[in-house]
């Protein structure tokens, strides 16, 4: 026997009968859905600038993209601005020898008795740290500028970063600590306590990145001897997961338009790493730089980071793509006078006996010299017309 032949067609299939005719098939009552197709990732960096002089410090933070797409970066004593519309370079300021190195891109003096490493902005409140294990929150309205201290850092602060709504504030320290601060819970008058004091990482802590699409989640690494991302509920303190990155986690910044992280690393790789969150898979890693990369900055749009490393190079990498253009929701037009209570109430005409005259049109709404919105029309008057003939005007509709 031909055990080959088991469970084959001898001569050509039967062409299958169809059932139902096409135009009531599955397909045409239940549309396929197409998947989202995977968005292409860029293995090698857009553009190489020289960052001669950069310092390699892993508890300074020199480089910073504003809202104006100007990236700024500090080489040595030395600021300078680079417009990314134009690519155009200007110096912005030089500090003397005998006061040191900049080593932050915002300055504060006066608050702290050592230097000061990096800042953070919330508002009218510039927020500073330096080695002497102090957080000052500054009012730059006012001449006597030092409004808040937080003390609960041992060592050098070498991160902070402000939740977007202000609320609440992240630190990292040389003494592998986190701490989260409550805005609200600062007092002027005494050293304000820590909201959450998180003790998991076992090393340096100066990579801190709050989640933008979810305000309670903060991501935070570690250095060379923990080399760990870890990930926080900062309403209840408690640690959601924890990734072994394998190298020394020197900055993290999220994706703005999707569930994905960025984290640049130092000693072996020196590389950046993409990852898909919350399952941590590695999307892409990005090589290039030929030492550790210590800092890194996202553009106005968060479609591209700009990256510098102790190699002395500035790095441009398109990682996080275009973001999707959604179109907008139509405008239901609403219904005329739907805000007018049609039971015999009027709720919308002013009761103050004093606002009788409209004093203004615009858009088809009137107002009352009060300012407040009086209801919407879709016939003209006067802008002389009393309350009661406005009153008038709408019981016609």
């Amino acid at each position: 026997m031909n055990r080959t032949r088991i469970l084959a067609f001898k001569n050509k299939p039967p062409t299958p009968v169809e059932l139902f005719p096409s135009e009531h098939s599955t397909s045409s009552v239940y549309p396929t859905k197409f998947a989202k197709p995977r968005r292409h990732i860029p293995q090698s960096f857009e553009r190489t600038l020289d960052a001669l002089d950069l310092v390699d410090d892993f508890y300074l933070n020199l480089l910073d993209w504003g809202s104006t797409n100007v990236l700024a970066i500090a080489l040595g004593n030395t600021m300078y601005l680079w417009d990314a519309s134009d690519s155009s370079t200007s110096e912005l300021v030089t500090v003397d020898d005998e006061n040191g190195l900049v080593t932050s891109l915002r300055t504060l003096r006066g608050c702290h008795s050592s230097r000061v490493g990096s800042m953070a902005w919330n508002n009218h409140i510039l927020t500073t740290r330096g080695m002497d294990s102090q957080i000052v929150n500054n009012d730059v309205r006012i001449r006597s500028h030092v409004v808040e201290t937080y003390r609960g850092h041992q060592q050098e602060v070498c991160g902070l970063k402000w939740l977007a709504s202000g609320q609440q504030l992240a630190s990292g320290g040389n003494d592998n600590l986190v701490h989260i601060w409550d805005r609200f819970m600062a007092s002027s008058n005494s050293t304000t306590q820590w909201l959450h004091r998180l003790e998991d990482h076992t090393s340096a802590v100066k990579a801190l990145a709050w989640c933008p699409f979810q305000s309670n989640l903060l991501a935070s690494g570690g250095g060379g001897g923990d080399r760990t991302i870890k990930f926080w509920n900062t309403n209840t303190g408690a640690c959601l997961s924890s990734v072994d990155t394998g190298s020394q986690v020197c900055a993290l910044l999220w994706n703005k338009n999707e569930r994905e992280l960025l984290s640049s690393h130092g000693f072996t790789q020196n590389q950046l790493i993409l990852w898909k969150y919350p399952s941590m898979v590695k999307m892409a890693e990005l090589t290039g730089h030929t030492s550790r990369v210590l800092y890194m900055a996202q553009s106005p749009d968060g479609c591209t980071v700009a990256s510098a490393a102790g190699d002395e190079t500035l790095r441009f990498w398109n990682v996080f793509g275009v973001p999707e253009v959604t179109k907008p929701t139509p405008k239901v037009n609403p219904e005329p006078f739907s805000q007018l209570n049609r039971d015999g109430g009027d709720a919308s005409i002013c009761q103050d006996s004093l606002h009788s005259e409209v004093t203004s049109i615009f858009v088809n709404c009137f107002f009352c010299k009060c300012g407040c919105l009086a209801g919407k029309v879709t016939f003209g008057f006067s802008a002389s017309s009393t309350t009661e003939e406005l009153k008038e005007l709408m019981a016609l509709a």
